[in-house]
């Protein structure tokens, strides 16, 4: 009797014990007598964010110099005008059976999808070194390819389908790159000099998109155009300074996509046109330092974008993206000073023309592009539309590009295949018409947009970078 007492005690008190650790732990806060950072209460002055984990544009590497010839330039993405349409006249080679265009160098490069910028006969490509894991600008000769500096800083990452896939954008003061997670470098384009640089995730809480930024920046009147899709929808940057001299708000906290901002001209007022994740967006840029929202629409809103906008005459804009999102046209008007945004059409998969990664061509009249992966049987196709949706031709079945670029020179379609085959097309509202073809990368994933200068053409697939001669002999 007396030993069930005591074990009958002992349990109440081991009870009584639990209790009170339990009510302990449930009310206990680990990090309650920590106090919050507070800006200026840790030496820095007030509103300086703390040093970025990334020290952008921190190492060089300068090699041997090298002859570089002046040549056209294709100065970021899509070209001198945004359209994807080499403006200059040459002798294209057309006769690739009996008289392949010359491959007149190629160099490995990580893992990845950016395309290329030439300028004043230099090529530069944002790379991506996976051993070092580092961010690299790198420079070539566009003669012979030889390189002639590159520019990095450390930025580790992980594997998401390669790593970079942005395009630099380039001018006589700076070249201009955008990096997987948001670091924006400006380098002098002839030395290599670091003139300043930004981070975006830093100072504007910007949320780089799935598979990384695939954002292209664009160079306007010596202002950077970037959209970082945090505190800021939009921001100018002076290329010269690196001062941020205007920021439009995201008041609607819209999201970055892998779309670029794409410039327009509409009754004689200039416009940037971007597609956030949660929307479009018009920007009136008549007067570059001080611009404002002409208009926003949810109209076309999905959570993956890839292609930009496709600016079409008489205030039509284009629009597209893949995993289901189909397209879009709608047409903006103004009254007085208000803009008006009207949608014309709109299409889900397989119903019109759509693209899951490149963006259209319009030229002549005429929307021209690839068909994505869930476009039914003209899947992959390349294919011709005019505005009104109405379907003009199609490649056929035994004439599918995967997801890869292409790009107008004069009367032709230049178009790489995932696998590296390259294909020339006559540009024609008619029919589709192959005129030749050839495999020139042995890779996969040949995805990066395309270059062309002097008749010089820049592609890639995921490791490897190549220059071939359209030149005829």
């Amino acid at each position: 009797m007396k030993t069930r007492q005591i074990k009958f005690a002992t349990n109440l008190v081991l009870i009584f014990i639990t209790i009170i650790l339990f009510f302990w732990w449930t009310s206990y806060h680990p990090s309650a007598h920590l106090k919050k950072d507070l800006p200026g209460e840790d030496g820095r002055p007030k509103g300086q964010l703390p040093t970025p984990l990334a020290v952008i544009g921190r190492f060089f590497q300068n090699f041997e110099k090298q002859e570089v010839i002046s040549s056209e330039n294709w100065p970021g993405f899509r070209g001198n005008n945004r359209d994807n349409i080499y403006q200059n006249w040459f002798t294209i080679n057309l006769d690739w059976q009996t008289n392949p265009p010359q491959v007149l160098w190629e160099q490995p490069l990580g893992e990845g999808y950016s395309g290329a910028a030439i300028y004043n006969g230099r090529v530069y490509v944002l790379d991506y070194h996976e051993e070092d894991k580092s961010d690299l600008l790198r420079c070539f000769s566009l003669v012979n390819g030889q390189e002639l500096w590159r520019r990095w800083y450390g930025q580790p990452m992980k594997r998401n389908h390669g790593f970079s896939r942005t395009i630099p954008a380039v001018n006589e003061q700076g070249v201009v790159t955008l990096g997987p997670q948001g670091h924006v470098m400006c380098c002098d384009p002839i030395s290599g000099e670091l003139l300043w640089s930004l981070d975006l995730q830093q100072v504007y809480q910007s949320s780089p998109p799935l598979w990384y930024t695939g954002q292209c920046p664009v160079i306007l009147e010596n202002i950077v155009i970037l959209a970082p899709c945090g505190s800021a929808l939009i921001i100018g940057v002076d290329i010269n300074s690196g001062e941020v001299v205007w920021e439009i708000p995201n008041e609607q906290s819209w999201k970055m996509s892998h779309s670029s901002v794409m410039p327009m001209e509409f009754e004689g007022e200039k416009l940037l046109i971007y597609c956030a994740i949660g929307g479009l967006v018009g920007i009136n840029i008549n007067d570059i330092l001080q611009p404002f929202p002409a208009f926003q629409t949810d109209l076309f809103n999905h959570s993956v974008i890839a292609p930009s906008p496709v600016i079409l005459d008489q205030g039509q804009i284009f629009l597209s993206a893949g995993y289901g999102a189909g397209s879009m046209m709608i047409k903006i008007s103004k009254n007085h000073q208000a803009y008006k945004v009207e949608k014309l059409y709109e299409n889900k998969p397989g119903q019109g023309l759509s693209c899951e990664q490149q963006t259209p061509i319009y030229t002549g009249g005429y929307l021209y592009g690839i068909m994505p992966d869930d476009a039914g049987p003209l899947r992959n196709q390349f294919v011709c539309y005019a505005p009104n949706n109405q379907l003009i031709w199609n490649s056929g079945a035994e004439q599918r590009f995967g997801l890869g670029p292409f790009l107008q020179i004069m009367d032709y379609f230049l178009i790489l295949a995932d696998e590296g085959e390259l294909s020339l097309i006559k540009v024609s509202d008619q029919q589709f018409q192959l005129i030749t073809k050839m495999d020139f990368l042995e890779g996969r994933d040949a995805w990066a947009p395309l270059a062309i200068a002097n008749g010089l053409l820049i592609m890639r697939d995921s490791y490897l970078m190549k220059c071939i001669d359209l030149n005829a002999n």
